[in-house]
């Protein structure tokens, strides 16, 4: 049997269970990196120039770490899923950019969507993996119809239910406990390569829990409260991915919570052009207040618990008095 690599980052918290689902379906059989870690880190960090975004590096660690477990590894390139709304350069460009710095990479699966090209759709019936296997035609398509079921359900523990991806994905790491009540409620807005990846973010949505907040997330306000989001900030997207930042600001930070927490990583240019807008928006009268968490490698737990613990006891105060 065929194996296929699928490493552990960047889009593998939004699509995994899409694509884990298809691949198996199509009588793969799917390897997953290892959990991000001290030694992935700095595996990836050592291929990438200083310059590349901390995502990308651990993103490459990942795929060290495939290195040898597996026949094909699959890394697509999402260049849009919206007309005029583009990805960062990094995405448009991550299979070629890996067999730049991995030369030992195993062969890569790495299909095209843009929108551009009227491949906008990420429902499965639109690869074409048949340059690497040769699928029988019926059971391609009953694939990717049991793929995207798999998607939606996905989406909808997310939205309807609150399900976080950690939570989802890894029964084991489970974040959060709906049994416990919580004084507070934050928004930690930011891309699910970031705010999930427990290891860079120094397990944020554990620490946010101990200090007594229930965590929500973008996912769980919706496509159509993002998109409104947006438009209340920008007008309207540049950025694919845009909502997870922007999007959820615009929601959160004129929804009925106590405040909201940012990760953006550090050398990103999109990440930095989208959290200036939120700051600017959280300016206004009313406004929920903000914290914004910038990240790299270098990043501190110690430093990153203070500023959380003083950014909780800041909102509680605001709380009781307006109580």
């Amino acid at each position: 049997m065929l194996k296929i690599g699928i490493p552990r980052g960047l889009l593998y918290y939004q699509y995994y269970p899409l694509w884990s689902t298809y691949f198996q379906e199509m009588g793969l059989e799917v390897v997953l990196s290892e959990s991000t870690s001290k030694a992935i880190m700095a595996a990836g960090s050592s291929r990438m120039v200083a310059e590349t975004c901390l995502p990308v590096k651990v993103y490459c660690g990942h795929v060290l770490d495939l290195v040898g477990k597996c026949d094909y590894i699959f890394i697509p390139a999402i260049r849009s899923i919206q007309k005029n709304v583009y990805n960062c350069s990094k995405f448009l460009g991550l299979p070629d950019l890996i067999k730049a710095v991995v030369p030992q990479c195993p062969p890569i699966i790495d299909i095209d969507i843009d929108a551009s090209k009227g491949k906008c759709n990420l429902h499965p019936s639109t690869y074409d993996i048949g340059r690497w296997i040769k699928p029988k035609p019926k059971r391609e398509k009953e694939a990717a119809q049991l793929a995207w079921q798999a998607h939606l359900a996905y989406l909808d523990a997310m939205r309807n239910r609150g399900v976080t991806p950690v939570e989802y994905l890894d029964a084991k790491k489970a974040t959060t406990s709906s049994a416990e009540k919580r004084s507070l409620t934050v928004a930690l807005i930011g891309h699910p390569y970031n705010i999930y990846d427990e290891f860079i973010t120094h397990r944020i949505m554990h620490r946010l829990n101990a200090l007594g907040a229930r965590v929500v997330t973008p996912e769980m306000a919706g496509n159509e409260a993002l998109a409104a989001g947006v438009e209340k900030v920008v007008g309207r997207p540049y950025w694919t991915y845009e909502d997870e930042i922007v999007g959820a600001g615009g929601h959160y930070l004129d929804a009925a919570i106590d405040g909201v927490v940012a990760v953006v990583s550090f050398g990103c240019g999109p990440d930095s052009t989208m959290i200036d807008v939120v700051q600017r928006y959280a300016k206004h009268p009313g406004a929920r207040p903000l914290l914004t968490l910038v990240i790299d490698e270098h990043t501190g737990e110690a430093g990153l618990v203070t500023r959380l613990e003083a950014f909780l006891d800041m909102v509680a105060r605001k709380a009781r008095r307006s109580a």
